[in-house]
């Protein structure tokens, strides 16, 4: 394991987002074969300095909230998606791979109603995905890793 993959990994292996996953109560994690996650092809480890690590990125790509709450509304009512809560104001519509690491802005297979609430919930990814674009900003971390 090179320098950076093992600095990445002792990272995750730290943050309490991930360390809870295996015990993760129903729908803190989004289930793998309805939200796969997807990237944007526009966003490469080239071009990082002119598009995910710009101020202000996401705002260019982030879709527009009537696209997000519609979605929203329809995975929470969806039977295959298996939720119980069906309350919107609970859940953030969130990119299982962010805006901010170059995840797809509209593809459903990248959106998915994340709790609010809880040891996994948005919040805490949110402050997840700002460390994990430091490190892929500052070079410590390719965006590959």
């Amino acid at each position: 394991m090179g320098s950076h993959a093992f600095a990445l990994a002792v990272f995750v292996l730290t943050t309490p987002a991930v360390a809870y996953a295996s015990s993760a109560p129903s729908h803190d994690l989004p289930d793998s074969k309805l939200t796969p996650g997807m990237t944007d092809p526009a966003v490469t480890q080239a071009n990082i300095q002119t598009t995910i690590c710009v101020s202000g990125y996401t705002a260019t790509v982030r879709p527009p909230t009537s696209y997000t709450n519609r979605l929203k509304s329809d995975q929470l009512n969806d039977p295959k998606y298996r939720y119980k809560d069906r309350v919107l104001a609970d859940y953030e519509e969130d990119h299982l791979v962010p805006l901010e690491l170059g995840g797809n802005p509209r593809d459903p297979k990248n959106l998915w109603p994340e709790l609010y609430a809880g040891v996994n919930g948005a919040r805490v990814k949110d402050q997840l995905e700002d460390r994990l674009k430091r490190l892929v900003c500052s070079g410590v971390v390719s965006l590959q890793e």
